[in-house]
């Protein structure tokens, strides 16, 4: 185990061991049971590893974690909001004992660390739920992981690590604490403020690193998270490029790029503490916190939010209120090595030609556009033009490579109706269409050719959803045939589909241009 000095206070733990002492280990572990770790797992691993996580020396036992969890404090006083644990079947931790030594693995079965067991305890999850999400609600998506992905029980002890994980892709932007921190004293870097994102950067992100660089006389570290992010959130391949492209748009030699390997909890307010302990560990002397900095995006019902369009970014979130985040760092700004730059909610101004803070444009009485990221995905998706305010033509270009027009995606139509409702014909026709006007590969799977070829042993039971031929209504109200779908066995109808057409009111031909003019309005046809 080694120490660090950081220029920005604190102290540094490394939990690598020597080579000598790794060698012994990997010829000792053929002895040890193995644990597989999950992603997240993984991820606060090799933080642990590597110093992000000081003053953690490991995964949390009980009372590191009963002591975060009420009062946001390890068992000697220090501050720190978020349980580190790790999570195991009941079944794997019935055959630990204290003392026993365990290979931590990850999914390709590479052996980063060994774990030397010494406590063993069954969490509260409700408890922990409430304490570090503010809510028990499953609707929040770090609730539902809690509840339906982390074991019952946690395990913790001395960690001994073998070898920091290989990153394979994007080898140079991989940086642990300690090399950030020389890199930036090579550079004469003695101010540095982290931008953390899990999105890609656009205008607006550009100009308000850059200001906060201007402002505290810094530069500037793009520290995106690329372990696990926000449902939704593009993958971090594709992120990547984004940054790199944006990168171009700073002064030269202002700011530096570096992949953070973070599992994201959506905590809110606990999380934005915590993530600005673990960028003072980096060596930041600042950190940009924005109006709703680690919150969980908004629930969705029937793939809806239920927010209201157009909801600014100073707004709140079902969960937490606004500028939560900021105020909980400003509480416990005296204890930090790292300063907090809080941003306000900013809306691009047409006749400023510039984006200008919310509370400046009420007050001026300013009109403003709003572009959601939502937004963004729709217009990628039907080919169209992305505003120039929005963002830069590099970053857009990058974008396309990943969400191309629907025009060209494969897409998949699905027929769902009762039998004889004209579901067979309908793709027939709408089948010959697609392949007439050319350009793609089309494919027909009709229900009873596949019971015929595939699935032969199939009924027509609630769980075989079979398809009716002409006669078997009739069949199926005599008891002629059980368990039938929309007499003796109700249909499912589908709650919100993409389309819904009432064959009794259309000819064939007619339902299919509705269909037709629904897949052109959707960007899936070129125009």
């Amino acid at each position: 185990m080694e120490y660090f000095v950081p220029p920005h206070g604190g102290r540094l733990v490394s939990r690598l061991v020597d080579a000598d002492s790794a060698e012994h280990l990997k010829d000792e572990s053929k002895d040890f049971p193995s644990l597989t770790l999950t992603q997240r797992q993984t991820c606060d691993l090799e933080l642990l590893l590597n110093g992000a996580f000081s003053p953690l020396e490991s995964f949390m036992d009980k009372a590191a974690y009963d002591g975060v969890l009420d009062n946001m404090r390890l068992p000697d006083g220090t501050l720190w909001p978020m349980p580190i644990v790790l999570d195991v079947p009941a079944t794997f931790a019935a055959k630990l004992q204290p003392g026993l030594r365990i290979a931590l693995r990850d999914a390709e079965g590479f052996m980063p660390a060994v774990l030397k067991v010494w406590d063993i305890w069954q969490p509260d999850k409700r408890r922990e739920a409430e304490a570090v999400y503010g809510t028990t609600s499953d609707q929040h998506p770090g609730v539902r992981y809690l509840y339906e992905q982390v074991k019952d029980t946690y395990i913790s002890g001395t960690l001994e690590g073998i070898q920091l994980p290989v990153h394979f892709e994007f080898q140079t932007l991989w940086d642990t604490p300690e090399e950030l921190r020389a890199l930036f004293a090579k550079m004469g870097w003695r101010k540095v403020v982290a931008f953390q994102t899990s999105k890609p950067m656009h205008r607006l992100q550009r100009d308000i690193s850059l200001q906060a660089a201007k402002e505290v006389g810094g530069h500037i570290l793009l520290h995106p998270t690329v372990g696990m992010t926000k449902p939704g959130d593009l993958h971090y391949y594709a992120r990547v490029h984004c940054y790199q492209a944006i990168r171009r748009h700073f002064p030269h030699n202002l700011a530096a790029l570096s992949l953070l390997p973070l599992a994201m909890r959506m905590a809110g307010p606990r999380e934005s503490l915590w993530h600005a302990i673990v960028h003072q560990n980096y060596g930041c002397s600042h950190l940009i916190v924005g109006p709703k900095h680690a919150y969980p995006p908004p629930p969705r019902i029937n793939g809806e939010s239920p927010l209201p369009r157009g909801e600014g970014q100073g707004e709140g979130s079902v969960f937490y209120p606004p500028y939560a985040s900021q105020e909980l760092l400003r509480q416990h700004q005296d204890e930090l090595h790292i300063q907090m730059i809080p941003v306000e909610a900013q809306c691009y101004v047409p006749s400023k030609d510039r984006f200008l803070p919310v509370s400046q444009i009420e007050k001026q009485r300013l009109d403003c556009s709003e572009y959601t990221d939502a937004q963004l995905k729709q217009d990628l998706a039907l080919g169209n033009d992305i505003p120039e305010w929005f963002s830069y033509p590099e970053v857009v270009r990058e974008l396309r490579k990943v969400y191309p027009p629907r025009s060209r995606q494969g897409f998949t139509l699905f027929f769902t109706g009762l039998s004889g409702s004209g579901k067979s014909t309908l793709a027939k026709i709408i089948y010959a269409k697609l392949v007439e006007a050319g350009g793609r590969p089309v494919s027909l799977l009709d229900g009873d050719i596949v019971r015929q070829n595939l699935s032969s042993e199939l009924g027509f039971s609630k769980v075989h959803r079979a398809r009716d031929r002409k006669g078997l209504y009739a069949k199926a109200r005599r008891g002629e045939i059980p368990e039938f779908t929309g007499i003796s066995d109700p249909y499912e109808v589908p709650e919100a589909p993409e389309l819904r057409i009432d064959t009794s009111q259309y000819s064939a031909m007619e339902a299919v241009q509705e269909l037709y003019l629904y897949l052109l309005r959707e960007g899936y046809l070129a125009e």
